[in-house]
């Protein structure tokens, strides 16, 4: 996990499937509603984190569970990760995926973050999402440009939208770094599985589990 306040650091296997094991992360997590009950209901009710219009949605839009990711593009884990949760999605069905984009690891994250929002009014923000992530080296402004053109998002056309939309954009990034905040998450990449707050990077099978363990929840 990469972050402002634990730079550098991830949860180990052992952490993360003791949370699994917890069954509904109970022993960790915090449900949503349990964080609008701490003062936080302005700023995590369900539809402000699971259903926000101005959020790009991947996988099944129409899933019976939601996996929110908040991530950064300048961030190793999140790369990382992000095959192998596309995969789990995919296989899954019915998962939801929803892309908060969280630039936490400075200027560069805040500017990747607003040209992949930028995007999204070409309908280009999955290709410049995947072209960012998924580049092993720490990005640039111009290797940022450089790679949304290569996946055909028009860079005029993105510059205007910046300018014509950049409060909106701003708006965007604000309310997810508030709900990030107030789950009290500490870097990226950080989750929320159904109804559960996952505080950090699990492997496809953990991911697996944590679906099954939300679904079952619903239910309940």
């Amino acid at each position: 996990m990469a972050g402002f306040r634990n730079k550098g650091l991830r949860p180990t296997r052992r952490a993360a499937l003791t949370l699994i094991g917890a069954g509904a992360f109970a022993a960790g997590g915090m449900t949503l509603a349990r964080a609008a009950a701490t003062g936080d209901d302005e700023v995590l009710t369900e539809a402000k984190v699971l259903r926000d219009p101005d959020v790009p949605v991947a996988g099944n839009p129409e899933g019976n569970i939601s996996i929110i990711e908040w991530s950064d593009y300048n961030c190793p884990y999140c790369r990382k990760l992000e095959p192998e949760l596309r995969q789990v999605v995919q296989d899954d069905g019915k998962v939801r995926l929803v892309l908060k984009d969280w630039p936490i690891l400075g200027p560069l994250s805040v500017t990747a973050a607003r040209i992949a929002l930028a995007a999204k009014f070409q309908n280009k923000y999955h290709q410049a999402h995947d072209a960012m992530m998924g580049v092993s080296s720490r990005l640039t402004e111009s290797r940022i440009n450089e790679l949304l053109a290569s996946v055909g998002v028009d860079m005029d056309r993105l510059n205007s939208d910046l300018a014509a939309h950049g409060k909106d954009i701003d708006a965007i990034l604000k309310r997810n770094n508030d709900q990030a905040e107030a789950f009290g998450f500490r870097g990226t990449p950080s989750f929320i599985v159904g109804k559960y707050r996952v505080p950090g990077v699990l492997s496809m099978n953990e991911f697996e589990q944590v679906i099954a363990d939300a679904r079952k929840a619903k239910m309940n």
